[in-house]
């Protein structure tokens, strides 16, 4: 039985734990939404109430996730110096333990005899400046059914490009997701987006938010999901972040200030 001075302290004990917790809303690891890689907004005002909508929360990245569709709707992350090095790509492609234990998971295995290249949202050379952060892009709610000539040609060419930026003292906040539908993998368990995009703020390192302005450079891009010229330029699917938005429902830069998203939003 408690005494009156354990029940007080297990009382502010309690106290505190939630008043700590009500400034952030929290996944089920409880971890914070507060993020490096939301800096520019959720764009589908994911949460952990909704299934097609999950919030997933990484170090590395953060992600929406589609319960019904296996895939994510899209992946946000800050990519600068920091993030990379010369650790080599893990290959470590696996299930992610984080979703909800009674959800099934997609594995590896899918994507056996489909067609399609397991693609990263995040790609794996975004992370190499240690082990655990490369391994975290080859959790499976980072990928989604890619056609080859799409992933490992024009796609993966904007990926260079992007590091590229990086290494020229940019810092880049980068979102990557997909859209529309084409059929479906492993027996209806994955579905094949018809179209993937990606959009690419450009930014100086150390700025933040603060750093936005109407002169900010954006990338925007919007490509089909098939095989056919491998050796297209990324530069001929670039479209505006407004035509990403009419497209896939989505508030992209929410966080960013009206009268300047109005601008770099349009920009092509």
């Amino acid at each position: 039985m408690f005494n009156r001075q354990k029940l007080g302290i297990y009382l502010i004990a309690i106290a505190l734990i939630f008043t700590s917790g009500c400034t952030f809303l929290q996944n089920r690891n409880f971890t914070p939404i507060s993020s490096v890689h939301l800096l520019l907004g959720n764009p589908s005002q994911a949460n952990n109430n909704d299934s097609n909508n999950y919030l997933i929360i990484k170090p590395q990245y953060v992600l929406s996730y589609d319960k019904e569709r296996g895939i994510p709707n899209w992946v946000s992350w800050q990519l600068n110096s920091r993030w990379l090095g010369d650790v080599p790509r893990s290959n470590n492609f696996r299930p992610d333990d984080s979703l909800p234990p009674e959800w099934d998971r997609v594995t590896p295995t899918d994507y056996i005899r489909s067609g399609y290249d397991k693609g990263h949202m995040i790609p794996s050379g975004d992370r190499t400046n240690n082990p655990e952060d490369n391994s975290a892009t080859f959790l499976m709610t980072n990928i989604i059914p890619q056609a080859a000539d799409n992933n490992q040609g024009y796609w993966a060419d904007l990926e260079e490009y992007c590091r590229e930026l990086v290494k020229g003292g940019q810092e880049l906040y980068i979102i990557a997701g997909s859209y529309g539908n084409q059929g479906e993998i492993a027996k209806g368990k994955v579905s094949i987006p018809a179209r993937i995009y990606k959009i690419v703020v450009i930014n100086t390192p150390g700025k933040g938010i603060d750093g936005i302005s109407e002169s900010t450079k954006i990338i925007a891009i919007d490509t089909l999901n098939v095989n056919g010229d491998r050796q297209a330029n990324w530069r001929q699917f670039i479209t505006t972040v407004d035509a990403l938005e009419q497209k896939t429902g989505y508030d992209f830069l929410s966080n960013v200030k009206p009268n300047i998203q109005q601008v770099i939003e349009s920009k092509r």
